[in-house]
Protein backbone atom coordinates (compact mmCIF):
# COMPACT_ATOMS: atom_id res chain seq x y z
CA UNK A 1 0.00 0.00 0.00
CA UNK A 2 1.27 3.45 -0.91
CA UNK A 3 0.25 6.75 0.62
CA UNK A 4 1.42 9.82 -1.25
CA UNK A 5 1.43 13.16 0.49
CA UNK A 6 2.32 16.59 -0.83
CA UNK A 7 3.46 18.61 2.14
CA UNK A 8 4.18 22.27 2.54
CA UNK A 9 6.74 22.96 5.18
CA UNK A 10 7.36 26.28 6.85
CA UNK A 11 10.62 26.49 8.75
CA UNK A 12 11.36 29.79 10.45
CA UNK A 13 14.66 29.82 12.30
CA UNK A 14 14.42 31.67 15.59
CA UNK A 15 17.45 30.84 17.87
CA UNK A 16 3.87 11.94 3.62
CA UNK A 17 -0.83 8.06 1.62
CA UNK A 18 -0.75 10.55 -1.05
CA UNK A 19 -0.84 14.23 -0.24
CA UNK A 20 0.89 17.53 -0.74
CA UNK A 21 2.32 18.84 2.49
CA UNK A 22 3.64 22.21 3.58
CA UNK A 23 5.46 23.13 6.79
CA UNK A 24 6.20 26.27 8.76
CA UNK A 25 8.30 26.95 11.84
CA UNK A 26 8.14 29.13 14.90
CA UNK A 27 10.05 29.70 18.13
CA UNK A 28 11.09 26.66 20.13
CA UNK A 29 13.79 25.78 22.68
CA UNK A 30 15.59 23.93 19.90
CA UNK A 31 15.89 27.06 17.79
CA UNK A 32 13.10 26.34 15.35
CA UNK A 33 9.95 24.29 14.93
CA UNK A 34 8.27 23.07 11.77
CA UNK A 35 4.59 23.22 10.87
CA UNK A 36 3.30 20.70 8.32
CA UNK A 37 0.23 20.96 6.12
CA UNK A 38 -1.12 18.39 3.67
CA UNK A 39 -2.22 20.08 0.47
CA UNK A 40 -5.56 18.74 -0.75
CA UNK A 41 -6.81 18.67 -4.33
CA UNK A 42 -3.95 16.69 -5.82
CA UNK A 43 -4.44 13.08 -4.69
CA UNK A 44 -7.51 10.89 -4.24
CA UNK A 45 -6.16 9.70 -0.89
CA UNK A 46 -6.96 13.17 0.49
CA UNK A 47 -10.54 13.24 -0.80
CA UNK A 48 -13.37 12.57 1.68
CA UNK A 49 -15.21 10.66 -1.04
CA UNK A 50 -12.42 8.06 -1.32
CA UNK A 51 -13.17 4.75 0.39
CA UNK A 52 -9.89 3.74 1.99
CA UNK A 53 -10.96 0.09 2.30
CA UNK A 54 -11.43 -0.32 -1.46
CA UNK A 55 -9.00 2.26 -2.87
CA UNK A 56 -6.16 0.92 -5.04
CA UNK A 57 -3.24 3.14 -5.99
CA UNK A 58 -2.35 0.58 -8.67
CA UNK A 59 -5.57 1.38 -10.56
CA UNK A 60 -5.53 5.15 -10.11
CA UNK A 61 -2.13 6.43 -11.26
CA UNK A 62 -0.91 6.43 -7.63
CA UNK A 63 -4.05 8.38 -6.78
CA UNK A 64 -3.00 11.47 -8.74
CA UNK A 65 -6.18 13.36 -9.62
CA UNK A 66 -6.75 13.96 -13.34
CA UNK A 67 -6.96 17.74 -13.39
CA UNK A 68 -5.44 20.88 -14.84
CA UNK A 69 -3.00 23.20 -13.07
CA UNK A 70 -2.45 26.94 -13.37
CA UNK A 71 1.00 26.19 -14.78
CA UNK A 72 -0.30 24.07 -17.71
CA UNK A 73 -0.84 26.90 -20.18
CA UNK A 74 2.84 27.78 -20.43
CA UNK A 75 4.34 24.37 -19.68
CA UNK A 76 2.12 22.20 -21.89
CA UNK A 77 0.22 24.37 -24.39
CA UNK A 78 -0.24 21.46 -26.82
CA UNK A 79 -1.43 19.01 -24.17
CA UNK A 80 1.33 16.47 -24.81
CA UNK A 81 2.65 16.01 -21.25
CA UNK A 82 1.49 13.33 -18.84
CA UNK A 83 -0.46 14.11 -15.69
CA UNK A 84 2.67 13.40 -13.61
CA UNK A 85 4.86 15.67 -15.74
CA UNK A 86 2.38 18.51 -15.35
CA UNK A 87 2.09 17.84 -11.62
CA UNK A 88 5.88 17.91 -11.22
CA UNK A 89 5.97 21.27 -12.98
CA UNK A 90 3.27 22.53 -10.64
CA UNK A 91 5.33 21.46 -7.61
CA UNK A 92 8.41 23.15 -9.11
CA UNK A 93 6.47 26.39 -9.44
CA UNK A 94 5.05 26.09 -5.92
CA UNK A 95 8.57 25.84 -4.53
CA UNK A 96 9.95 28.60 -6.73
CA UNK A 97 7.20 31.00 -5.68
CA UNK A 98 7.02 29.95 -2.01
CA UNK A 99 7.76 32.61 0.60
CA UNK A 100 11.02 32.39 2.57
CA UNK A 101 11.06 29.47 4.98
CA UNK A 102 8.42 27.48 3.08
CA UNK A 103 9.00 24.38 0.95
CA UNK A 104 6.90 21.71 -0.71
CA UNK A 105 7.82 18.02 -0.69
CA UNK A 106 6.14 14.93 -2.07
CA UNK A 107 6.34 11.87 0.16
CA UNK A 108 5.91 8.40 -1.32
CA UNK A 109 5.05 6.40 1.81
CA UNK A 110 4.92 2.65 1.27
CA UNK A 111 3.76 0.05 3.79
CA UNK A 112 5.70 -3.20 4.01
CA UNK A 113 4.39 -6.37 2.37
CA UNK A 114 2.63 -9.02 4.43
CA UNK A 115 4.87 -10.19 7.27
CA UNK A 116 4.83 -13.46 9.15
CA UNK A 117 3.40 -11.61 12.14
CA UNK A 118 0.45 -10.52 9.99
CA UNK A 119 -0.10 -14.10 8.86
CA UNK A 120 0.15 -15.37 12.44
CA UNK A 121 -2.45 -12.90 13.70
CA UNK A 122 -4.80 -13.94 10.91
CA UNK A 123 -4.23 -17.62 11.75
CA UNK A 124 -4.65 -17.41 15.53
CA UNK A 125 -7.15 -14.54 15.63
CA UNK A 126 -6.55 -11.11 17.11
CA UNK A 127 -7.56 -11.87 20.73
CA UNK A 128 -5.21 -14.88 21.00
CA UNK A 129 -2.50 -12.97 19.13
CA UNK A 130 -2.62 -9.98 21.45
CA UNK A 131 -2.87 -12.00 24.65
CA UNK A 132 -0.23 -14.64 23.97
CA UNK A 133 1.30 -15.31 20.56
CA UNK A 134 2.48 -11.75 19.88
CA UNK A 135 4.58 -11.90 23.05
CA UNK A 136 6.68 -14.89 21.94
CA UNK A 137 9.18 -15.13 19.08
CA UNK A 138 7.38 -17.78 17.06
CA UNK A 139 5.66 -21.16 17.17
CA UNK A 140 8.60 -23.46 16.44
CA UNK A 141 7.83 -23.49 12.73
CA UNK A 142 7.63 -19.80 11.92
CA UNK A 143 9.45 -16.87 13.55
CA UNK A 144 7.65 -13.55 13.73
CA UNK A 145 9.97 -11.64 16.02
CA UNK A 146 11.21 -8.78 13.80
CA UNK A 147 9.18 -10.55 11.15
CA UNK A 148 10.34 -11.11 7.61
CA UNK A 149 7.81 -10.84 4.79
CA UNK A 150 5.93 -13.92 3.60
CA UNK A 151 5.89 -15.18 0.00
CA UNK A 152 2.67 -13.20 -0.38
CA UNK A 153 4.49 -10.13 0.92
CA UNK A 154 7.30 -10.70 -1.59
CA UNK A 155 4.75 -10.90 -4.42
CA UNK A 156 3.09 -7.70 -3.22
CA UNK A 157 6.39 -5.81 -3.25
CA UNK A 158 7.34 -7.15 -6.69
CA UNK A 159 3.93 -6.10 -8.00
CA UNK A 160 4.62 -2.56 -6.81
CA UNK A 161 8.08 -2.73 -8.41
CA UNK A 162 6.46 -3.55 -11.77
CA UNK A 163 4.01 -0.69 -11.26
CA UNK A 164 6.84 1.75 -10.57
CA UNK A 165 8.58 0.56 -13.75
CA UNK A 166 5.46 1.20 -15.82
CA UNK A 167 4.92 4.61 -14.21
CA UNK A 168 8.51 5.64 -14.91
CA UNK A 169 8.26 4.45 -18.49
CA UNK A 170 4.76 5.62 -19.41
CA UNK A 171 3.86 8.43 -17.03
CA UNK A 172 7.32 9.94 -16.49
CA UNK A 173 6.60 9.99 -12.77
CA UNK A 174 9.20 11.91 -10.73
CA UNK A 175 11.15 9.22 -8.92
CA UNK A 176 12.32 9.59 -5.32
CA UNK A 177 15.61 11.39 -4.88
CA UNK A 178 16.08 10.14 -1.32
CA UNK A 179 14.99 6.89 0.32
CA UNK A 180 14.26 6.17 3.97
CA UNK A 181 13.18 3.00 5.72
CA UNK A 182 12.17 1.65 9.09
CA UNK A 183 14.84 -0.57 10.70
CA UNK A 184 12.45 -3.52 10.98
CA UNK A 185 13.24 -6.40 8.63
CA UNK A 186 9.86 -6.41 6.89
CA UNK A 187 10.49 -2.84 5.72
CA UNK A 188 14.14 -3.40 4.83
CA UNK A 189 13.08 -6.31 2.60
CA UNK A 190 10.09 -4.49 1.10
CA UNK A 191 12.14 -1.42 0.16
CA UNK A 192 14.70 -3.56 -1.63
CA UNK A 193 12.07 -5.50 -3.59
CA UNK A 194 10.04 -2.38 -4.39
CA UNK A 195 12.87 -0.29 -5.82
CA UNK A 196 15.58 -2.77 -6.72
CA UNK A 197 16.42 -2.95 -10.42
CA UNK A 198 14.53 0.19 -11.40
CA UNK A 199 16.17 2.83 -13.58
CA UNK A 200 17.00 5.85 -11.44
CA UNK A 201 19.15 8.92 -12.14
CA UNK A 202 22.83 8.20 -11.57
CA UNK A 203 23.10 10.98 -9.00
CA UNK A 204 20.20 9.54 -7.00
CA UNK A 205 20.65 5.76 -6.76
CA UNK A 206 18.53 3.56 -4.53
CA UNK A 207 20.55 3.74 -1.30
CA UNK A 208 18.02 3.94 1.54
CA UNK A 209 18.82 5.44 4.90
CA UNK A 210 17.72 3.37 7.90
CA UNK A 211 16.16 5.63 10.53
CA UNK A 212 15.17 4.39 13.97
CA UNK A 213 12.12 6.61 14.36
CA UNK A 214 10.39 5.44 11.16
CA UNK A 215 9.61 2.15 12.92
CA UNK A 216 6.13 0.90 13.79
CA UNK A 217 4.38 1.92 16.98
CA UNK A 218 6.43 0.28 19.73
CA UNK A 219 4.61 -2.39 21.70
CA UNK A 220 5.54 -5.46 23.71
CA UNK A 221 4.92 -7.56 20.60
CA UNK A 222 8.14 -9.22 19.48
CA UNK A 223 7.42 -8.28 15.87
CA UNK A 224 8.18 -4.69 16.90
CA UNK A 225 11.65 -5.52 18.27
CA UNK A 226 14.31 -4.70 15.69
CA UNK A 227 17.49 -6.57 14.93
CA UNK A 228 20.95 -5.37 15.82
CA UNK A 229 22.86 -2.78 13.85
CA UNK A 230 25.36 -5.50 12.89
CA UNK A 231 22.55 -7.69 11.54
CA UNK A 232 21.09 -4.87 9.44
CA UNK A 233 24.50 -3.89 8.05
CA UNK A 234 25.32 -7.49 7.20
CA UNK A 235 21.95 -8.37 5.64
CA UNK A 236 21.60 -5.08 3.73
CA UNK A 237 25.17 -3.90 3.06
CA UNK A 238 24.13 -1.27 0.52
CA UNK A 239 21.91 0.54 3.01
CA UNK A 240 23.09 3.50 5.05
CA UNK A 241 22.39 3.51 8.77
CA UNK A 242 21.86 6.88 10.41
CA UNK A 243 24.40 8.23 12.85
CA UNK A 244 23.76 7.36 16.47
CA UNK A 245 21.92 4.13 15.65
CA UNK A 246 22.52 1.80 18.61
CA UNK A 247 23.80 -1.76 18.24
CA UNK A 248 20.83 -3.22 20.13
CA UNK A 249 17.22 -2.06 20.30
CA UNK A 250 17.07 0.45 23.14
CA UNK A 251 13.39 1.35 22.62
CA UNK A 252 11.61 -2.02 22.78
CA UNK A 253 10.62 -3.34 26.21
CA UNK A 254 8.70 -6.45 27.23
CA UNK A 255 5.07 -5.69 28.12
CA UNK A 256 5.50 -2.01 27.33
CA UNK A 257 3.80 0.04 24.62
CA UNK A 258 4.26 3.66 23.69
CA UNK A 259 1.14 5.81 23.66
CA UNK A 260 -0.20 7.36 20.46
CA UNK A 261 0.99 10.74 21.69
CA UNK A 262 4.50 9.37 22.25
CA UNK A 263 4.50 7.87 18.75
CA UNK A 264 3.30 11.12 17.21
CA UNK A 265 6.07 13.04 18.98
CA UNK A 266 8.60 10.50 17.69
CA UNK A 267 7.17 10.74 14.16
CA UNK A 268 7.34 14.52 14.11
CA UNK A 269 10.90 14.35 15.40
CA UNK A 270 12.03 12.19 12.49
CA UNK A 271 10.06 14.26 9.97
CA UNK A 272 11.70 17.41 11.32
CA UNK A 273 15.09 15.74 10.93
CA UNK A 274 14.42 14.76 7.33
CA UNK A 275 12.87 18.06 6.30
CA UNK A 276 15.67 20.04 7.93
CA UNK A 277 18.54 18.07 6.42
CA UNK A 278 17.25 16.77 3.09
CA UNK A 279 16.85 19.39 0.35
CA UNK A 280 15.25 17.00 -2.14
CA UNK A 281 11.60 17.41 -3.11
CA UNK A 282 10.67 13.77 -3.80
CA UNK A 283 11.20 11.40 -0.87
CA UNK A 284 10.39 7.73 -0.31
CA UNK A 285 9.59 6.31 3.13
CA UNK A 286 9.09 2.56 3.57
CA UNK A 287 7.37 2.04 6.89
CA UNK A 288 4.25 0.65 8.57
CA UNK A 289 0.54 1.41 8.46
CA UNK A 290 0.50 2.67 12.04
CA UNK A 291 3.61 4.78 11.57
CA UNK A 292 2.40 6.27 8.29
CA UNK A 293 -0.84 7.26 10.03
CA UNK A 294 1.25 8.86 12.77
CA UNK A 295 3.37 10.76 10.24
CA UNK A 296 0.23 12.13 8.62
CA UNK A 297 -1.08 13.21 12.01
CA UNK A 298 2.10 15.28 12.28
CA UNK A 299 0.46 18.06 10.28
CA UNK A 300 -1.81 18.61 13.27
CA UNK A 301 1.06 18.79 15.76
Amino acid sequence: MFFIALFTVWAVVSSCMTGLVDAASSNSPLGFSIKYTTIAGYFLQDESSTNASTFSFLDTNFGLINRTYPTDAKYDPKGKKTQWQRFANQVFRLNREAPPGTQYKLLYMGRHGEGYHNAAESYYGTPAWNCYYSLIDGNGTVTWADARITPKGVAQALNVNAFWASQIRNQKIPVPRSYYTSPLTRCLETANLTFGGLKFPGRHPFVPIVKEFFREGISGHTCDRRGTRSYIQGAFPNYQIEAGFSETDQLWQVYHAETQLDQDIRSKTVLDDVFTNDRETYLSITSHSGEIASLLRGEKA
